[in-house]
């Protein structure tokens, strides 16, 4: 199977300036823009660094391009402007981007640049004379987001929003001078952004270039993937720690399961094949959702992390006992469980276990966990609980933790103090 054979087969192209045979029949100096517009990025923009490596790992050259200077613009969005960011804040952005990718990349040979080398040195007359006199007025309203902006009476936009193209395009031309590079990709969302410098490096040196858009990752609901009520699954663990994000692959319903493990996995796809023909026989095995969430964690987190992870997790929702977990994954469970401390005076006479079920947010009062417990929705250590009296005991806290869970998602960690 050819390069382009696979990422369609994968379904990693949705747009393309010329066929896709003949874009990838030549190895490429190929580049991604990211604008630093946070310090992190998130699961969504992982699709399509994760589809640079892929490129990479074909023999093509990988030049990352970060927005030093565009983040400072934004990109036009679908309602109102984006808030303008200072420069200190980009460059924090900006350092921050590029350890989070070499990270990803790996041994994965790239180099990085910022368009703030060029774009911030800029005069304004030149620009207008050797970009903006290829681009027209009537061209860019005719885009998809500007039309819309255009369109609702309540909304407008800035000159500044509105010249982001002629950025993008110039972006990509000077990568072309400076380093030859001759393809761009990007999300299918970009795409008209995209073709800006497509178009430009055409019109102005009169060289072919090309694009490739990778269609954006959705959810079950058709909303950007990586988005739950609006908040991102970021990449930096300071904002989604490994255990939540490896929790936010492996508790994905099993629609388009088989597209997250052909785009965020390096999986082969006679394996995915084999490995949905086992799912499909027992689902509740979720055997692709642990496999995309071991695979996918440790791409973003390493090995080591994934690993405590696997078993904090399987502690804290499946069988293993806390007593068998390491040191470092018990202190994974316990940091992201919710937990109830225990004094161990108190537990020779026992200590109410609905009392306990209050405390750590399983049950809203007293009477509400006991009706939990006689409604057997309580279990202690693997034990159901029916007696409404329930205490715990020290000989409950195998070395001092005990795992009350409600159901199969709801856990409180018991603490001995």
């Amino acid at each position: 199977m050819t390069l382009s054979e696979e990422l369609k087969a994968r379904g990693l192209i949705e747009h393309s300036s010329a066929p896709v045979d003949q874009i990838l029949s030549t190895p490429r100096t190929v580049y991604l823009g990211i604008d630093p517009t946070a310090d992190s990025m998130q699961v969504g923009n992982l699709a399509v660094v994760l589809l640079m490596k892929r490129l990479g790992n074909a023999g093509n050259k990988l030049i990352f391009l970060v927005g030093g200077g565009t983040g400072m613009i934004g990109d036009p969005k679908e309602v109102g402007e984006r808030p303008m960011l200072d420069e200190k804040t980009v460059a924090h952005n900006t350092r921050a981007l590029k350890s989070q990718l070499k990270k990803i990349l790996g041994s994965t040979s790239f180099k990085m640049v910022d368009n703030a080398d060029w774009l911030m040195s800029a005069k304004f007359v030149p620009f207008l004379r050797d970009v903006g006199k290829y681009f027209t007025v009537n061209d860019l309203i005719k885009r998809d987001v500007i039309k819309r902006r255009l369109d609702n009476p309540d909304d407008s936009i800035s000159y500044t929003e509105f010249s982001y193209a002629l950025l993008q395009g110039l972006d990509y031309l000077t990568l072309n001078e400076k380093y030859g590079v001759d393809l761009q990709i990007g999300g299918s969302d970009q795409w008209t952004n995209i073709l800006s410098g497509v178009d430009l490096i055409h019109k102005r040196i009169g060289k072919q270039v090309y694009a490739l858009g990778m269609p954006l990752v959705t959810d079950a609901f058709g909303k950007k993937f990586g988005k739950s009520e609006g908040n991102a699954v970021w990449l930096e663990a300071s904002r989604t720690s490994p255990f939540r994000f490896y929790q936010f692959w492996i508790n994905l319903p099993d629609a388009n399961i088989e597209n997250y493990l052909k785009v965020y996995t390096f999986l082969p796809l006679i394996e995915i094949e084999a490995l949905m023909e086992l799912h499909l026989r027992n689902p509740g095995e979720r055997q692709a959702q642990e496999t995309l969430a071991r695979l996918v964690t440790e791409t973003v987190h390493g090995p080591a992390a994934t690993a405590q992870c696997a078993a904090a997790s399987d502690a804290l929702f499946g069988d293993t006992p806390f007593n068998e977990l390491s040191r470092e994954a018990l202190a994974v469970a316990l940091a992201e469980a919710p937990s109830v401390k225990i004094a161990r005076r108190g537990l020779a006479e026992g200590s109410l276990l609905a009392e306990a079920l209050v405390a750590g947010g399983l049950a809203s009062s007293k009477s509400d966990a006991r009706r939990l417990i006689e409604g057997k929705g309580i279990t202690l250590s693997g034990q159901t609980i029916s007696d409404p009296d329930q205490k715990v005991y020290n000989g409950d806290l195998s070395n001092g933790y005990a795992l009350v869970r409600k159901g199969k998602q709801g856990v409180l960690v018991l603490v001995l103090k």
